[in-house]
């Protein structure tokens, strides 16, 4: 089965705009706002997020990257994975409310990981988590504050983020995932 693009471009730049109104009216303003985006295409929708955010309240958010590999469940059952560096933004998160953002919300695990690994870094005031898509079959009681589509996939189907920064082309498609022999 071919992969049929669920999101195109001017979709996933009005889902983001959303979620960045979503976020300044949850957080009442963007005061001691800090967004993680956790590697590889959360931390392009953090950055994305970000500059949506410095436009409604400019040199008011900031911006860093969260690596969840090392806090992972799954690295006996995965490919073996690079850690990517974490990068917290000057001042921290200390009293802060971070905004967790990935990507694809799918079992909770990631996100259970990057939970694991804000509490090494520091105590936020609060944690909240935006999402691109949220595509169901959670294993963990994690939930998204902000969704950019829910998207209820079958198990066997794989939600394919592409982002113009590193793929050439900014969509999100539902495919048949590979069988593995």
């Amino acid at each position: 089965m071919a992969a049929r693009t669920v999101l195109h471009q001017a979709d996933i730049t009005r889902a983001l705009t959303r979620i960045s109104h979503e976020i300044l009216e949850s957080n009442q303003g963007s005061s001691d706002l800090v967004l993680l985006g956790i590697p590889t295409r959360g931390v392009l929708l953090a950055q994305r997020i970000g500059a949506i955010l410095d436009q409604l309240e400019p040199g008011s958010v900031a911006v860093g990257e969260l690596d969840v590999t090392m806090y992972r469940d799954d690295l006996a059952g995965q490919p073996t994975r690079t850690p990517s560096p974490t990068r917290v933004p000057a001042g921290g998160i200390d009293g802060k409310t971070v905004v967790l953002v990935d990507d694809v919300l799918y079992s909770g695990r990631t996100i259970r990981a990057a939970l694991d690994a804000i509490n090494d870094l520091g105590r936020p005031r609060a944690v909240r988590l935006a999402v691109l898509v949220d595509r169901g079959h959670r294993e963990l009681p994690i939930r998204a504050d902000f969704v950019g589509k829910n998207l209820p996939t079958a198990v066997a189907e794989r939600i394919n983020v592409k982002l113009i920064e590193t793929d050439g082309e900014d969509l999100v498609a539902i495919a048949e995932r590979e069988a593995t022999a």
